[in-house]
This record gives structure tokens, sequence and C-alpha cells, in this order.
């Protein structure tokens, strides 16, 4: 039976994939805004089809964590360039906030205001899962923690073997619990960002998600290769 790496890992290439042909449209959709409703729509689409799209990650993500939420707080099928970046499994929801201001000039004060808010709200919830993955973190450390693990080393199982299973599953269901809690903030971070801007600039910050995306993917690809390459 294939791991949740490999089955996973195997869903991300395709879903790679599939994010570079989505790009190509985002691309191809974002031009000056016509004064009929045609244009209005092919972006509305577009963005449609873009969230869609990190809909079904979420959703697999979800299902192939459920079974081992360890593998997705260090995920093999990144590179390791990609993983310097990961806040707790994923990008940091407040992220989207930077690309909003590297990409997007033509927001209104209205808009400012209001992105400003969720960014504001946004960074308490960041503040509150990092220390709640901390407190995880530091129960592993904990002294009744590490006892069991060094009778479970020494082989020592007499009546503890299942305090161990117990402990550990516990805390792999409490890390669970924060990277859902962590998920869920991304995609209402995104989706309340979205609800402020117009179509058009939906389009702009979509496509440098996407093309930021990309370009650390392929960037950690060459430093494996001049890695790989430097071994030989």
């Amino acid at each position: 039976m294939a791991s949740v790496s490999e089955t996973f890992g195997n869903f991300y290439n395709s879903w790679l994939t599939r994010q570079q042909a989505l790009l190509d449209q985002l691309l191809l959709a974002i031009a000056p805004e016509s004064e009929g409703s045609s244009n209005v729509d092919r972006q509305k689409q577009v963005i449609d089809q873009v969230l869609a799209h990190y809909k079904d990650y979420y959703e697999e993500k979800a299902k192939a964590a459920s079974e081992d939420v360890l593998t997705f707080l260090s995920p093999p099928w990144l590179t390791p360039f990609e993983r310097t970046l990961l806040w707790l499994g994923d990008f940091k929801p407040s992220f989207i906030f930077r690309l909003l201001a590297g990409s997007v000039e033509d927001l209104t004060e209205e808009q400012r205001g209001r992105i400003e808010q969720v960014r504001v709200e946004t960074r308490v919830m960041e503040r509150e899962l990092t220390d709640a993955m901390a407190r995880v973190q530091e129960s592993v450390a904990a002294p009744a923690f590490l006892s069991l693990a060094r009778r479970f080393d020494r082989h020592i199982i007499d009546g503890e073997l299942p305090n161990m299973v117990e402990v550990v599953e516990g805390l792999k269901n409490t890390m669970l619990q924060v990277m859902e809690r962590a998920d869920g903030l991304r995609v209402s971070t995104v989706g309340s960002v979205v609800e402020v801007l117009t179509p058009g600039q939906t389009l702009v910050l979509l496509a440098a998600a996407g093309q930021f995306q990309a370009r650390i993917r392929r960037w950690g690809s060459q430093r494996d290769a001049q890695s790989s390459a430097t071994a030989t």
C-alpha cells in the first residue's frame, strides 16, 4: 500500500501541472477592463476556476493529513528551499498582503482600510496558532513524555507501550487540529481579501501568487541540482 507521502506527492505534482495551466489563463485574462460585460464575465470565470483549484488542494490535504499529519509539517514533495518558507505546513496567511502590496497598485482608500482590518485580524490568529503549536512542541520535550520515550527505546514495554501510543496519538491529534485551523485561516484570509478586490485586481493577485509559487519551485529545484552536481 502506498504511503501518504507517495500518494499526496503524486497528487501535488499533478496539481502543480494544472496550476501552471491556470496561471497561463490568468495572464491571458489580465487586460484593460472593457465597457462590456463579456470581459468581466470571463475574468470571474477564471477566478472561480483558480479558487476551485485551491479548494481541491486543501480538501485533498485534509484527507491525507488525517492519516499522517507529521508528513505535512515537513513535506517531502517540496524542495528543501520551499520547506524553509513554510509556517505550520504551508504558506503563512499574512503573506498574501505582501503579494497584494507588490502587485495591485490601484486600491482605493476604502479598499485599503478594509484590507488593513483583515490583515490585523489575520496576524492575531497567526500568533495564536504559533503559540498553540509551540505548546505542542513543548509537551514533546516535557519530562513525562521523555520518560516514556526512554523506556520505549530500552524496550521496557511492560505496561508502558499503551501509554506511549496514547501520548503520541494525542500529540498527533493536537497537531492536526492546529494545522487544520491554520489551513482554515489561509483559506479565509484569501477569501476576505478577494471580497474586497475587483475581478481585475483579483486576477492580478492570483497571478502574482501563482508566479511566486512557480518561482520558488524552480529555485528549489535549481539548488537541488547544484548540490547534486557539487556532491559528484
